[in-house]
């Protein structure tokens, strides 16, 4: 018999702290530049920002952001990544907090929607791939 514990509590996902005092917490995101695809704009900001690499594993989902800067929105993709190594320092370690932490606690100090959406799909997702028997 499998355990009673839900994929959503144990799976552990890495949040970071917003620039801004009191924004909450949030997943490393960012635009990219012209000379690099996407995917490689998700892994060049979860460094810079999370100071983690690891594998980026497929698109989750297409979401619209609320510029910062004016009244415009703009269409972002999120990418799961699946983390293979943490740095002790990485360039923006001084202006924020890195932290693990389960689905539950990540929709608690996410105060964005489109981030709890993205959790209830990562979960969504990596429960259709584990069989019975696995091991995970």
């Amino acid at each position: 018999m499998g355990s009673d514990k839900k994929l959503e509590d144990t799976l552990e996902v890495l949040v970071i702290s917003a620039q801004r005092k009191g924004k909450g917490m949030l997943f490393p995101k960012g635009g990219w530049e012209s000379d690099e695809s996407v995917k490689e704009a998700a892994l060049r900001e979860s460094l810079e920002e999370a100071g983690v690499f690891g594998t980026v594993e497929g698109v989750l989902g297409t979401w619209c952001f609320k510029s910062k800067g004016n009244d415009g929105y703009y269409e972002g993709q999120m990418f799961p990544l699946h983390v293979e190594e943490q740095l002790d320092f990485w360039p923006e370690k001084h202006i924020r907090q890195r932290v693990w932490v389960s689905v539950p606690k990540a929709k608690e100090v996410c105060h964005y929607s489109w981030m709890k959406e993205a959790l209830d799909l990562l979960v969504t997702r990596l429960e259709s791939t584990q069989t019975p028997s696995s091991n995970l």
